[in-house]
């Protein structure tokens, strides 16, 4: 059987890090993912996702990531069943995660940086490569 999930999208807001009753770092978070449908009306829909990490992954996220980042997440699906202070059962299906990664680089002084595309260097500093000159000695071939 697999169970493998693989999310890109954005934290809805900043990370909650606790400890469980052993001591284990638990980081919850929630992750928006925008959908390839469209809302009835012509707007785009997104599927909030909850996620959790655990001990050094949980720290990390709780660490460096906040509201608004762009995450890179894989790990698994889990589903769970808890009782209600009212008595009710509820279901959670949430992804818990092996490996957490930011996927947007920061500023010295914390605040985001935009990445340059391609299409935004000048044409004045993009090298002709068809013009480089090796000696045949250089060549690996």
């Amino acid at each position: 059987m697999i169970n493998r999930v693989v999310l890109v999208g954005r934290l809805t807001r900043d990370p909650e890090l606790r400890p469980t009753t052993s001591g284990t770092p638990v980081c919850n978070f929630t992750v928006a993912c925008d959908n390839r449908t469209k809302n009835p009306d012509g707007t785009k829909s997104a599927s909030f996702i909850p996620c959790v990490a655990f001990t050094q992954t949980a720290d990390f996220v709780s660490k460096y990531a906040k509201k608004g980042n762009l995450v890179g997440i894989e790990g698994r699906l889990n589903q769970r069943s808890y009782d209600r202070k009212d008595g009710s059962k509820a279901t959670v299906l949430e992804v818990l995660c092996d490996n957490v990664q930011l996927l947007e680089p920061k500023s010295n002084n914390g605040e985001e940086v935009e990445t340059p595309s391609f299409d935004d260097i000048p044409a004045s500093d993009s090298k002709n490569l068809d013009t480089i000159d090796l000696p045949d000695d250089d060549l690996p071939f």
